[in-house]
């Protein structure tokens, strides 16, 4: 079956599935390894530091620019894609992602390091918005369940492995710069596959960029996402810093709205939430963050504080939490395409998400490990579910012409949600482990710094073990009432049919039916 595409680039043709496959192999290729660039270094960064003679409050910063610059920048890689050729731009996000990993790899200070996580950063941005939309542009709704299983699994995978990967490569020979440049050659193989394998037609039109609408969102979320990073650390919540970063970062995106409701090619068309599907699902995306984003760093620093283990089997106990992620995306999205019903699977992860949190929420220091795996598999089948679902569902009920739109705002918000989830989780659990350690200003914790358990005396250590035990289990019952209310938003998507063509024929379809001719 062939459609003939408005933009004058001959017929949009229907693949084979074979052909997907081998189109989606680089995409995957790619998204995998972007992504486990953000979660690699979360083991390396004390050796990171110390190896640099950084400060303390650059270990923070080599994160956090990282997912700042990758939250901010979706909106602006996922309307680039409407209105120009996707490939492209893939290629040219690989790029941002390859030069800032090279530089990471070979950084010689601090300085330089933060420089090459804002372009990894970047890079990040754009595959996590055109992954998703290339996908929707080849793939029909209907199928698109079976492949978006591998999209959650790659995600779910690069997630969660990233911090095995890092302690592994930390204590190896190759040291913490491998944990940047082992990415590289991947990278390479997946343009390689892209310009090989994925055919897109070209979008040629006149256009106009929302550079205004582009700077205020990004000025507008990245304060707000600095805010929550600094609140509890470097200022009070309720202090006046607080109300200037918070009051800047409302103007800015109060001002953006008014913009984007004027431009006719804006970043986020505000249409798009009039879209009661489209709405619900970025309202449940920001809420399912937290305790995606949450769970896998917080449980990381758990096994290794409160139950004493070395960063690579940290990484090995946190299998269950990948394996159930996996499995459930896999399974469902064969399901989905297999029988066309979706909303299911979603209410079903959107049920067992707050039973999971709820169940870490009885965690302590000594905790068995079965009892952890049993908590994991329920947290990331929930998780699993959930996720790529919700952009499936947004992505269904909009036209195509807003298929790139709809598809970051969705991934803009979980990311959006996850950065601040962690920032303010990971605020309040320091204060508490510095409250619990030091009621009388004691020095067993009162620098801040993450103590080393094996170096600690059994008596502290014992004291240590059980502060992070049960201060991780208050975060995660404080993240119980955020998955309730996700539940609550998927519970009041309305189901629609699966459409069954691509986004390329649909927007074809679009284009010829209003008679439109691109130049």
């Amino acid at each position: 079956m062939t459609t003939t595409s408005a933009e004058g680039t001959g017929p949009v043709a229907t693949l084979t599935p074979r052909q997907t496959v081998q189109a989606i192999s680089g995409l995957m290729m790619g998204l995998f390894v972007a992504i486990l660039a953000g979660t690699v270094v979360s083991t390396a960064l004390p050796r990171i530091i110390h190896d640099l003679g950084a400060s303390q409050s650059s270990y923070t910063w080599v994160v956090t620019l990282e997912l700042l610059a990758m939250t901010a920048t979706v909106p602006l890689w996922g309307k680039l894609a409407d209105l120009y050729n996707n490939k492209l731009l893939l290629q040219l996000s690989l790029s941002f992602f390859v030069v800032g990993s090279l530089v990471a790899g070979s950084a010689p200070n601090i300085e330089v390091l933060l420089g090459s996580r804002v372009l990894q950063g970047l890079g990040g941005g754009g595959l996590t918005a055109l992954v998703q939309i290339v996908m929707a542009a080849i793939i029909p709704p209907r199928e698109l369940g079976r492949y978006s299983g591998i999209f959650g699994a790659v995600f779910a995978s690069a997630t969660v492995g990233g911090p095995l990967l890092g302690g592994f490569l930390v204590d190896s020979p190759l040291g913490w710069r491998a944990c940047f440049l082992i990415g590289v050659p991947f990278v390479l193989i997946a343009m390689f596959l892209l310009q090989r394998t994925l055919h897109l037609p070209t979008v040629r039109r006149e256009v106009k960029i929302d550079w205004w609408g582009a700077f205020l969102i990004t000025a507008g979320v990245s304060t707000l996402l600095v805010w929550s990073s600094f609140a509890g650390n470097k200022f009070e919540w309720v202090s006046v810093w607080s109300f200037v970063l918070v009051g800047a970062a409302l103007l800015a995106l109060a001002i953006a709205v008014f913009v984007e409701k004027r431009h006719p090619e804006p970043i986020i068309p505000m249409d798009l939430f009039r879209n009661r599907t489209v709405t619900l699902a970025i309202v449940a995306s920001a809420l399912v963050g937290v305790a995606m984003f949450g769970g896998s760093v917080f449980l990381a620093q758990y096994f290794q504080i409160a139950q004493g283990y070395s960063p690579t089997k940290a990484g090995l106990m946190s299998l269950p939490l990948i394996i159930g992620m996996m499995g459930a995306s896999t399974v469902a999205g064969g399901l989905i395409t297999k029988t066309g019903k979706w909303k299911v699977y979603l209410v079903t992860g959107s049920v067992l998400l707050p039973i999971g949190l709820a169940l870490f929420g009885t965690i302590d220091a000594q905790t068995s490990k079965y009892v952890l795996w049993g908590f994991m598999l329920v947290l990331g089948i929930g998780i699993g579910l959930v996720m790529q679902n919700l952009v499936l569902a947004a992505q269904n009920d909009v036209p195509a012409r807003e298929l790139g739109a709809a598809t970051s705002a969705v991934s803009f918000f979980r990311s959006m949600g996850g950065t601040i989830g962690v920032s303010v989780l990971g605020a309040i659990l320091a204060n508490q482990i510095a409250e619990t350690l030091n009621p009388g200003g004691s020095s067993s914790g009162g620098s801040g710094a993450v103590p080393n358990i094996a170096e600690l005396p059994d008596a502290v250590r014992t004291v240590v073990e059980n502060a992070y035990g049960d201060a991780t289990a208050d975060l995660f019952l404080m993240s119980v009432p955020f998955a309730v209310l996700a539940l609550i938003a998927v519970v009041f998507i309305k189901e629609k049919p699966l459409l069954t063509t691509t986004g390329a024929e649909r927007r074809a379809d679009e284009e010829a039916a209003t008679g439109k001719q691109d130049v």
